[in-house]
């Protein structure tokens, strides 16, 4: 009875890893793609090493983010939300610019929920320092390589797009922006 009942649980634990790891990765796979298009000359504001659409590429789009938790891994990019910034148009959340010195994000899709992170804060943690931020706009992950979105790719579905401001109160040298591994709650 003993090892009828050790058996037992070892497989329902089996069980319950197997469809939650399976659960996990269906949470978010691409919902489809999207192929590039040349950006016509002049078009595709490259302000902060901003990538363009490559003709031909196919590039993958997200409806989804991970979920959310306490401590959410997270990819930190860098975006101007200034007018004639590599942001491009006024910022989702207002309507509004908002000045490269004021700590604000820009989150992929499934994280900016359709609007319901506006005007909040999140707390983003990296480099051994954390910073608060207001969530502005959306980082879209479902469109891209086109006019509205300044003819760079869609963004991926794990990121933070955040102004210089918050760059710099994470300490991070200016010459290593860019990229940077984090976590993220909503503060």
């Amino acid at each position: 009875m003993k090892n009828f009942s050790i058996g037992a649980l070892l497989f329902v634990l089996l069980f319950l890893s197997t469809h939650y790891s399976e659960a996990r990765l269906q949470a978010c796979k691409p919902s489809g793609d999207i192929i590039g298009k040349k950006p016509p000359p002049g078009q595709c504001n490259q302000e902060n090493d901003s990538d363009c659409c490559k003709q031909g590429k196919s590039y993958p789009t997200y409806k989804c983010s991970p979920p959310v938790s306490g401590s959410t891994k997270a990819v930190l990019t860098i975006n101007s939300f200034e007018k004639g910034g590599d942001g491009g148009a006024p910022s989702e959340c207002d309507n509004k610019y908002h000045s490269d010195n004021t700590p604000v994000v820009a989150l992929s899709t499934g994280w900016y929920s359709g609007g319901s992170r506006c005007l909040n804060n999140i707390t983003i943690s990296a480099n051994g320092r954390s910073v608060t931020a207001m969530v502005v706009d959306e980082c879209d992950s479902t469109m891209g390589c086109d006019d509205d979105h300044d003819y760079q790719p869609p963004c991926p579905n794990n990121i933070v797009d955040a102004s210089k401001a918050v760059w710099k109160a994470l300490g991070v040298p200016e010459d290593n922006w860019g990229e940077l591994d984090i976590t993220w709650s909503d503060a």
